[in-house]
This record gives C-alpha cells, structure tokens and sequence, in this order.
C-alpha cells in the first residue's frame, strides 16, 4: 500500500476538523465606517471611528450572524447606551461605556436568519462616546441597510429632553448622574417614533437660553457637533427637520433669582433680566432657529416641570415671543405643571408625548 493512500484518510480528516474550526469560529469585523451602517444624530464618522455626542445618537445595522460586540470607550464622563435586536425594545440591553477601551458583548446566542441591531445613546451630552468597530460572529454578513424615515423632527432641550432621572428606580432620589438617564422613554423619542421620524436631540441637562447652571448657553453651542468644542461647528445642510421642538427656559426660570450663583453674575452682572429682555432673547434664540430652517414648522414648547407651574411668567415669555416673531409657522405649546417631584418620570414623559403628538397632527402637515 502507497504512502499515498495511507495518509489521504488522515489529511480529509484534518481537512473537515479545518472547515468545522472555521465555521465555528467564523467572525466579520465590521469598520464604523462601512457604508452598511447607517446613523441618526449629530455624529462625527471616519472610517475608522465614530463619535457620539448627543442623547439619542443611533446606529443601526442588519445582518446575520449569532453575536455581536462592540469596542468603544467614552471621555470626559460614562455612558449609557442601549442595544436593541429586531426592534425589540422591551428586552434592550443597556450598557455602560467609560474610559477604558474595551470589548462589549452587546448580543448573543442569536438564531439563524437576519437581524437588525440598534446602538442608541441614552445618555447626556456631558460624555463623548467612541466606537471603533464591532464584531458579528457565527454566518456573519452585512446586510444591505434599512432606508432612513423620510420626515425628520429636531429637539432643542434640557434635562428633560436629555432625560435626566428617567431609569430612577421607584422610591430612590433622583440624582443627576448619567446611570439615570434614558432618552430613549423622553417625551421626544416617543413622539418622534409615533410620527415614524428621524430625529435629533440638541439638548442637555441644566441649559438655559440666557444662562445655565455652567458657562454655555444653548445659543452658543447649538449649532456645534461637539458641545464642548466652539471650532467644531455642525453643517446644518445634512439634516433639515420638517418640525422643530424648542423646550427651554426651565433652568433660566431658577437662574434668574440667584443672583449670588456665579452664572447669574457672569451673564447679569447685580442685576436681574427684565421682562423684556428675557422675550428679546428668547425671540433671538428662535429667529437662529428659522435662519437655518425656513421651512420649518417651530413649536416653542415649555414644561413640565416647575416653570410651568400655577402663576409663572415663564409660559408668557414664550407666548409673547411668538406673537411677536408673527410667524404662521412658529406656535406655542406649554405642558401643564406635572405637580410632583423630580424630573419627569416615564409615565409623566408619555403624557408630554401624548401632548405633543396631538399638537403635531393638528398643525403639521408633513
């Protein structure tokens, strides 16, 4: 017998233990910048790496494979994300990003076919947040990626946008750290997905119109990518909403009675705003609005927390400066005072939702 047919058994063995390795090994790892991905949100993308600023910040990808990880890290503060699997927001996995980088497991033991993975920043503005790539395993393949929505609705925002104090679990204080905050249950994610919407949520906890609780101020940096970078300045040609949502002067309507709160004295000097300058600046930030987006319809809402409540002047202001600008296409929408403590809790963040989504159908045409 050859030395041929003595080893020919032996080497198709070695042959089908090679292919089984392979296949049960088998991995694609997917660049940030590989056109099979697609993002909503103010982003910053390379090839290479992708930046997450701003709450609600998303990817999306579809594919098949029984796994997925992702590598990121975070600076200036953690982050908090979720991963949803084909839609399924009710079992989203959420996760934290800090400073290390380092390799999440973000699904797995998924079944043969297609899926859709959705990676959403639930997150305030106060954390940058990298991904340099993910990694599908089992029969991974990109699939070709889902069409964006066709209408697309922008927020401008604090706390309550952001989502401050969303994830408090029942009976605990709320607290402002970034564990707590939730976008994806804020009044704004909701209504933007009941319309089927792209969104983009310019918001941030503790900013005002005319001062906030720390130097920047929302005029100054809404037309940044990064918030915390005055040179880095977003191209507003990429994303035109149909409808824009302005939800300030919350913490401007503490802010002003402070006077001894360096904020107050930086932007004020002794003393307090008028009334008539309080409207002018409001009315400022909404022109910068309109200069960007002609066609936009811009409703200029307020609540639900204490500057709405029974007696402010703060619904007024608004009131005013929309009269004022005489634009058929900008309005006012001011929630009720939610009358309890903290911020605006999942339920109360629904009801605002529902609030708006009914102001929407009756003066929107999209």
């Amino acid at each position: 017998m050859s030395m041929k047919r003595i080893f020919k058994p032996s080497l198709i063995a070695l042959f089908f233990f090679s292919v089984w390795c392979s296949n049960s090994s088998a991995q694609l790892i997917v660049k940030p910048g590989d056109p099979h991905l697609s993002y909503i949100g103010r982003i910053a993308k390379s090839l290479d790496s992708v930046a997450f600023f701003w709450p609600g910040s998303t990817l999306k990808m579809n594919f098949t494979g029984d796994a997925v990880d992702v590598t990121m890290r975070s600076t200036r503060e953690a982050g908090y994300f979720y991963a949803i699997i084909d839609n399924d927001a009710a079992s989203a996995f959420k996760f934290k990003v800090d400073s290390n980088r380092a390799e999440i497991n973000v699904a797995h033991g998924l079944a043969a076919g297609s899926h859709s993975l959705e990676i959403y920043k639930l997150s305030n503005n106060t954390s940058k947040n990298i991904l340099y790539g993910l990694r599908i395993g089992g029969k991974a393949k990109l699939l070709s990626p889902t069409a964006l929505p066709i209408r697309k609705i922008e927020f401008y925002g604090n706390s309550i946008t952001a989502g401050h104090g969303v994830d408090v679990p029942p009976g605990q204080k709320e607290s402002g750290t970034a564990e707590f905050y939730n976008n994806y249950y804020t009044y704004a994610a909701l209504t933007a997905r009941h319309f089927g919407a792209q969104y983009s949520f310019i918001a941030r906890g503790g900013i005002g119109v005319m001062v906030s609780w720390f130097p920047e101020i929302m005029p100054e940096i809404f037309d940044r990518l990064d918030p915390f970078d005055s040179k880095s300045k977003w191209d507003f040609n990429k994303y035109t909403p149909d409808v824009v949502v302005i939800n300030l002067f919350q913490n401007d309507s503490w802010l002003v009675k402070l006077p001894e709160h360096e904020q107050f004295k930086a932007r004020f000097g002794k003393k307090a705003p008028t009334d008539e300058f309080i409207v002018d600046a409001y009315q400022k930030f909404v022109n910068s609005i309109r200069n960007k987006y002609p066609k936009a319809f811009i409703i200029c809402a307020l609540g639900s927390m204490d500057a709405t409540a029974p007696g402010s002047k703060w619904p007024g202001y608004i009131e005013k400066a929309v009269k004022n600008i005489n634009d058929p296409k900008i309005s006012s929408l001011i929630f009720p005072y939610k009358n309890t403590g903290g911020h605006p809790n999942k339920k109360e963040q629904r009801s605002m939702a529902d609030q708006l989504i009914s102001f929407i159908d009756q003066h929107v045409k999209w």
